[in-house]
């Protein structure tokens, strides 16, 4: 995976983490226990600093960075959708950024919040645990209910499963031309779209 140092400071990546190959780390990233980062993640601490708890995730395209001598912070077991933009800001732990949602400089999204999918989450934004936050600029809509948490904590148990699952069998291959007779498809889940839950 391409790992860059900068003016002496290298990222570190825990043994029990999953960094995908194609994501890029540069300098001053932490990535914790447990963590997952997906394929084209750009992690680029070559301002300020960048920290994945134990059990967080960071998924496929995202992008994380801040000013100078700020910490952009993912708490333990903080799930961050495809695509989302995290900009000198701390997700709570066990909260989640929605796909494609940005957050920028100086937000705190509380313990156990979910940002919305596609939500602009504007710089100096803090919201209490257990918040549902929507919009652009995004907002406190209500209060997230018990079952809701549960079913954040089961997404992020996911990837931490999946985390395990790369370590053990994710491999560089050459493709099939045709598809096999009785294909077998990839682990089965209990966890469902929120809409069919």
């Amino acid at each position: 995976m391409p790992v860059y140092r900068i003016e002496g400071v290298t990222p570190v990546i825990d043994p029990s983490a999953y960094v995908h190959p194609t994501a890029v780390l540069i300098g001053d990233v932490i990535v914790g226990p447990g963590c997952y980062v997906g394929p084209n993640a750009s992690l680029r601490g070559d301002f300020g600093r960048l920290i994945l708890e134990r059990g967080s995730n960071v998924q496929d395209n995202c992008v994380m960075h801040g000013f100078p001598d700020t910490d952009t912070l993912v708490e333990e077991d903080g799930h961050v959708g495809h695509g989302a933009i995290l900009h000198g800001c701390r997700v709570g732990r066990n909260a989640m950024v929605g796909m494609n949602a940005v957050v920028m400089d100086g937000v705190v999204i509380g313990t156990e919040s979910i940002v919305a999918a596609n939500a602009f989450v504007k710089a100096g934004f803090e919201c209490p645990p257990r918040s549902l936050v929507v919009g652009s600029p995004a907002k406190v809509m209500r209060e997230l209910r018990d079952e809701e948490v549960q079913w954040k904590s089961q997404g992020t148990a996911e990837y931490q499963l999946l985390t395990r699952r790369c370590q053990a069998s994710l491999e560089l291959c050459e493709p099939l031309t045709e598809v096999e007779q009785d294909r077998p498809r990839v682990m089965a889940s209990e966890v469902k779209p929120k809409y069919q839950s």
